[in-house]
């Protein structure tokens, strides 16, 4: 279950009675799509239904049994969500809004490199100066990934930007490759590994081009920076840099 000071209120009004669930927004959201793949009891702040979620009242069993053809809260949560309106105040708003403005931050800067600078990531700090000075409003009830297109198309007339991915090889020394090939590999999706005949360890992964830097200190912090490094341009390639 989720916190209170996370939830936000679901109402459905029907047959002069009113219910009231608490729910995550972002899972809110996907019921109300029919998307929801998760498990109910993960996102809601209570297994309950409410008259008023705020007092904790609840309505009488007989109006769930009218409205809903039974008590069972798991099987009204969905239908209060899906069909009723999602109440949230002003503070809510912002919170969230907030939260979604650096989720969408994150996931660009995850992403994106610039193509002018071959291709070099995008800081988080450059990408959200840019959202501010386009002016892009992050809409708090809008799941971030819907939001990335737009995003981006409101970012490409200031700064250089595209998504790709990155294909990097890395070469471990015998002395750091027991350990460091475990957490390395871990990092992206791995391509082709090699043991070397030295007990080097090489390791080819693939993962979002805006990661190179988080890579690059991930090596040197398991292999005390005497790994190499380098983009791979032929996937078929294994060498270092």
């Amino acid at each position: 279950m989720i916190s209170l000071d996370e939830a936000v209120t679901a109402r459905l009004e029907s047959h002069g009675q009113r219910f009231e669930v608490l729910v995550d927004p972002d899972a809110a959201l996907t019921i109300r799509r029919g998307e929801f793949d998760g498990d109910l009891e993960d996102v809601i702040a209570a297994e309950d239904v409410f008259e008023d979620a705020s007092s904790g009242d609840r309505p009488p069993e007989s109006a769930l049994e009218e409205v809903f053809g039974t008590t069972d809260p798991l099987e009204i949560i969905p239908e209060v969500i899906t069909e009723g309106e999602i109440q949230i105040t002003a503070e809510q708003r912002r919170e969230m809004q907030e939260q979604k403005h650096k989720r969408l931050i994150n996931q660009i800067a995850r992403n994106a490199v610039n193509p002018q600078m071959d291709d070099a990531p995008h800081p988080p700090e450059r990408i959200e100066r840019a959202l501010e000075e386009a002016g892009f409003q992050v809409d708090p009830m809008e799941p971030v990934e819907n939001q990335v297109d737009e995003a981006l198309d409101e970012l490409r007339p200031i700064i250089p930007i595209r998504f790709d991915e990155v294909v990097m090889a890395a070469q471990v020394p015998a002395d750091y490759a027991g350990s460091a090939q475990s957490q390395i590999r871990q990092f992206g999706e791995l391509q082709e590994e090699e043991w070397q005949s030295d007990g080097s360890w090489v390791g080819v992964l693939k993962f979002p081009a805006g990661l190179q830097n988080d890579f690059y200190d991930l090596v040197n912090e398991h292999t005390s920076g005497e790994a190499e490094t380098r983009v791979v341009k032929d996937e078929d390639e294994i060498g270092t840099r």
